[in-house]
């Protein structure tokens, strides 16, 4: 029979389990750019006439937008870190949600 040590003997649990966790500080700059980036991109493959290729754009895209809105709800929260990126990666929001539904 294994031995078991007794409860009082026990490890506590450790502190980096627990809930209660600090932000990590605001977006990057290179968060927002990567979503521009990707957004950019996923409109390009879009583009094209290829079937496997517009739907890897349409596919991209459909992946990017929630986690864009995401982001933003992360920033609003933590702080957006840059003024130009996450304009910039606004607009980029804006241009697939029009091209979607419209």
């Amino acid at each position: 029979m294994a031995h078991v040590a007794p409860t009082s003997h026990r490890r506590a649990t450790r502190a980096s389990h627990r809930g209660n966790r600090t932000a990590d500080g605001p977006i990057r700059r290179s968060t927002w750019l990567g979503l521009a980036f990707a957004m950019v991109l996923g409109l390009f493959l879009t583009g094209y006439a290829h079937v496997g290729v517009h739907a890897a754009g349409v596919t991209l895209l459909v992946m990017l937008v929630p986690l864009t809105l995401a982001v933003f709800g992360a920033a609003v929260r933590r702080g957006f870190g840059s003024t130009l990126s996450p304009l910039f990666t606004a607009g980029a929001l804006t241009f697939v949600l029009l091209k979607f539904f419209l």
